[in-house]
């Protein structure tokens, strides 16, 4: 029949209760990933850990970011209705590296309009925080608001 299949449940769990060779397994993958060690033997060494207690674990204990392959937020403005505006707005999100998903406009009222953008930002060259700051320095910019988040 083939290979056996599994039902697999994954838990998200605080550092600090992890046991001493799971945090030591993810340090000598870290390490072998960002070429701080040329081998398993090197990293493990470097990091105090036995080569049976890092590959019982490798396979099985990841750092929270390398689960969460998409990052998705969607992003509301209240904006000054003026020619360009929107692409402005856009280049600011591209320039940070943020990849459009979504672009919801209303039409203006009163010389303003709304806009909802969805973001994938997994390729985010800068933070969050530093893509609203920057966004929210924008003249025509009234209201940046983050409506949601999630993968």
């Amino acid at each position: 029949m083939g290979k056996k299949e599994r039902n697999e449940k994954f838990y998200l769990v605080r550092e600090d209760v992890l046991p001493e060779a799971m945090k030591k397994t993810l340090d000598a993958k870290e390490l072998i990933e960002r070429k701080k060690a040329d081998s398993v033997w090197e990293a493990v060494q470097k990091v105090d850990l036995s080569r049976s207690a890092f590959y019982k674990y490798r396979d099985t204990v990841f750092p929270f970011h390398t689960v969460v392959k998409e990052r998705i937020i969607t992003l509301f403005f209240h904006l000054e209705d003026r020619s360009g505006t929107l692409s402005e707005l856009l280049a600011v999100v591209a320039g940070c590296g943020g990849n459009v998903l979504t672009i919801h406009q209303t039409i203006p009222l009163q010389g303003r309009a709304n806009v909802t953008l969805s973001l994938n930002v997994t390729g985010m060259k800068t933070g969050l925080d530093e893509l609203l700051m920057r966004l929210k320095k924008l003249e025509f910019v009234d209201t940046v608001e983050v409506l949601g988040s999630g993968a």
